[in-house]
This record gives structure tokens, sequence and C-alpha cells, in this order.
């Protein structure tokens, strides 16, 4: 795949990462074992937590339309996906009430790492 279709490949993964985020808060309501920890007792977590991915979606939605110039960002979601993920897999491992999450969210956070990273432009080019 030559560059410049990665780079329109990218524009789009960023977008519909983006609205994604915004939408962890429906998904949980929806899908609650996969995406809400401790059955929904920590609310305020929840909350937070959708603060923060909805503020990263915004700026993933921004870093679209030049992916080049947002690198760091871009390398910030990867990294920070696949810690947020190796994180709630180890928890999920450990507490049977929370093994929705090995089908829910961690191989989502995974497969948001892996396609921007497959996608991004590197250093090099």
């Amino acid at each position: 795949m030559d560059s410049t279709n990665k780079e329109k490949l990218l524009s789009k993964a960023l977008i519909v990462f983006g609205i994604i985020f915004f939408l962890i808060y429906p998904i949980g309501i929806v899908w609650p074992a996969g995406w809400i920890w401790h059955g929904g007792e920590g609310m305020y977590y929840l909350q937070m937590i959708c603060g923060v991915y909805a503020v990263l979606g915004a700026f993933l939605i921004r870093a679209s339309k030049n992916p080049t110039e947002h690198r760091s960002l871009i390398s910030f979601t990867i990294w920070s996906s696949v810690v947020h993920a190796v994180i709630m897999a180890a928890q999920a491992l450990g507490d049977e009430h929370e093994t929705g999450h090995l089908i829910g969210d961690v191989p989502a956070l995974l497969l948001v790492a892996g396609v921007l990273w497959f996608l991004s432009p590197r250093e090099t080019e």
C-alpha cells in the first residue's frame, strides 16, 4: 500500500475512532459487561473516562485533516491504548466478574492501536 492511500485510510480511521470514543458511554449502557467496570458501581469513574476519551476523540478528528503533523498524538493514542488494554486484561483475568472485558473494551483498544500503528506515517518517510 502506498503512502498516499495509507494517509487517506489513516484520516478515515482517525475520524471513525474519534467518533467511537464519543460513544463509549452509550456503548457501555448497551453492553455493560464488556465496557463498564464493577457492574456500574463506579459511575463517577465511567463519566470521567468518557470525558477523557471524548476529548481524545475530538483531537483525533482534528488530526484527521493532516495526520503527518499529528504523529505525537497518534503515537500517544497507540501506546496509551496498548497500556490501557494490557492493564484491563490483567484485571479482567484476575476478577471473574470482569471477564466480559476480554471480548469488549480490551480487544477494541488493541484494534485501535493496531490500525493506527499500521497506517501511521513513519519518521523516515
